[in-house]
């Protein structure tokens, strides 16, 4: 098994696929990385050098009892990019690993980066508050921490149908996609998977985002039922100099699998930009 172990101990899994250009994917919550599997042998067929981690306490990395919160996430990654002395990488990141990737770029800077993707992503900031009054209430995130305590395996089934817009008129999304949502997600340790619920929608991202100075791709479904568009790309893409926004119409949260053909050819048309 490929790991590396952080200052703290945890054992961080993580998967190298290909040689090129790394691009590195942080996933979203309650996965793995193997949320990213259609976009790693995509673009490791075309000569990129992929890397994904499970983030601490989720897939296969190990399940510390501390540590889940955003800027230990950011720290991890920043380990892992070190350890396997990544350079000129593209960081793209989905939904919490959005945050994540934001968060990286805010503490550690952008030596090792050369762009960043933004996918369904929770920055700048998920919940409502005085000054972000179009965010999600604290109701509705204490909703989620209600439904994993009290049964987190029907929570995950149940989940998956607005994750990938399941309950769409029309919707062509398989059972088997689902019930891949839910194999991931229990395998995503208890207490990794409420401490996160906190840490994906009260973290404000708002000066990380001021940070990134390198090129970034801003992507968002507008038929995102799990981090509404309005309140985190339009933001986002305003906030991040020079941001790229691409709305896709009618992309539900989970559209790195159920539009994978479309999110493959915009990350690799992002990637090849600038390169003759």
């Amino acid at each position: 098994m490929t790991s590396i172990n952080t200052k703290d101990g945890t054992r961080i899994y993580y998967k190298d696929w290909g040689k090129g250009q790394p691009v590195v994917f942080s996933h979203g919550w309650p996965l793995s990385s193997d949320a990213w599997e259609d976009q790693m042998l995509f673009l490791g067929d075309r000569g990129y050098r992929c890397v994904a981690h499970d983030r601490r306490g989720h897939g296969r990395s190990s399940q510390p009892w501390n540590g889940n919160n955003m800027d230990t996430y950011a720290d991890d990654l920043a380990e892992l990019v070190k350890a396997l002395d990544l350079k000129d990488a593209v960081h793209v990141g989905h939904s919490t690993g959005g945050g994540e990737v934001a968060r990286y770029i805010g503490r550690h800077g952008t030596k090792r980066v050369a762009k960043a993707v933004l996918i369904g992503a929770v920055p700048p900031l998920m919940l409502k508050t005085a000054s972000n009054p179009g965010g999600t209430p604290m109701e509705a995130f204490d909703g989620i921490r209600a439904g994993v305590l009290a049964d987190r395996s029907q929570f995950f089934k149940d989940l998956s149908s607005p994750f990938y817009g399941a309950n769409r008129p029309n919707s062509k999304v398989s059972q088997g996609l689902r019930d891949y949502f839910w194999l991931q997600g229990m395998m995503c340790g208890h207490k990794a998977a409420y401490d996160c619920i906190k840490a994906f929608s009260e973290t404000d991202f708002t000066e990380d985002l001021k940070k990134i100075d390198v090129p970034t791709l801003v992507l968002h479904g507008d038929d995102d039922q799990i981090v509404p568009i309005a309140d985190s790309a339009m933001l986002s893409s305003k906030l991040i100099k020079g941001a790229t926004l691409k709305i896709i119409p009618g992309g539900p949260h989970g559209m790195c699998s159920t539009l994978k053909d479309m999110i493959n050819a915009e990350l690799l048309a992002f990637l090849q930009a600038g390169h003759s």
